[in-house]
């Protein structure tokens, strides 16, 4: 089947299957979190990006294989609701922005900065820290050898634009790491984000100076 991304709270997941690594999204209420199941299809190990809500709905993506780890993208509290229940439940190590952590209350086993490999069985993600959305923001970047990179970029970029700033200076900071760490990629890279329906860097970056002039 065709992998849209197009997921809705109390629906089916949606299964994007690549040659090394299934990446599972599913949404989740109230908020209409996406989280992100992703399975190393050469040791079948399992890591789960944002236990966003609803813990029972989490856990019954992962299924009897557990996961090994889980990756918070940022510390805003809809992101992290289902995250007590799911490490009680499967042991797995913690993984969240340097300055991030502090402010999800649930202990951070590892302290992810710009440049670090997270892995997945076999499969590495590369973690990009992102100021603006938060302080502590990180994008994962999964380099696919057999295509085009895909990137989890949390709230820190959606179809239409980047994630919410309050301030100026804050947009101005996550523009500029968008840019630099993410819009570097190629035009096939593709977009799951925290919220909504997944987007690819062709489509956006024709909207980039929109985006600038407008400052959201």
């Amino acid at each position: 089947m065709t992998y849209s991304g197009q997921v809705t709270v109390g629906g089916p997941a949606d299964v994007h299957e690549l040659k090394d690594l299934m990446i599972t999204k599913i949404a989740v209420g109230p908020m209409d979190n996406n989280a992100y199941l992703l399975r190393c299809r050469a040791t079948d190990e399992q890591l789960l990006i944002d236990a966003a809500n609803d813990a029972d709905t989490l856990l019954g993506m992962i299924g009897d294989d557990g996961i090994a780890s889980v990756v918070t993208t940022h510390q805003h509290g809809d992101h992290w609701q289902a995250l007590a229940r799911v490490v009680a439940a499967t042991g797995a190590r913690t993984y969240a922005g340097r300055d991030d952590a502090p402010g999800i209350p649930v202990p951070t086993d590892v302290l992810v900065d710009d440049g670090d490999t997270v892995r997945v069985g076999q499969v590495e993600l590369t973690a990009r820290h992102l100021v603006g959305h938060t302080p502590g923001s990180i994008a994962l970047v999964y380099d696919d050898p057999h295509g085009h990179p895909h990137v989890f970029t949390g709230d820190c970029l959606f179809p239409g634009g980047p994630g919410r700033t309050t301030r100026p200076e804050d947009f101005k900071s996550l523009m500029a790491g968008l840019e630099a760490k993410v819009f570097s990629l190629p035009d096939e890279t593709w977009i799951y984000p925290g919220h909504g329906n997944d987007t690819t860097l062709g489509t956006e970056r024709p909207h980039l100076g929109e985006w600038h002039e407008r400052g959201w």
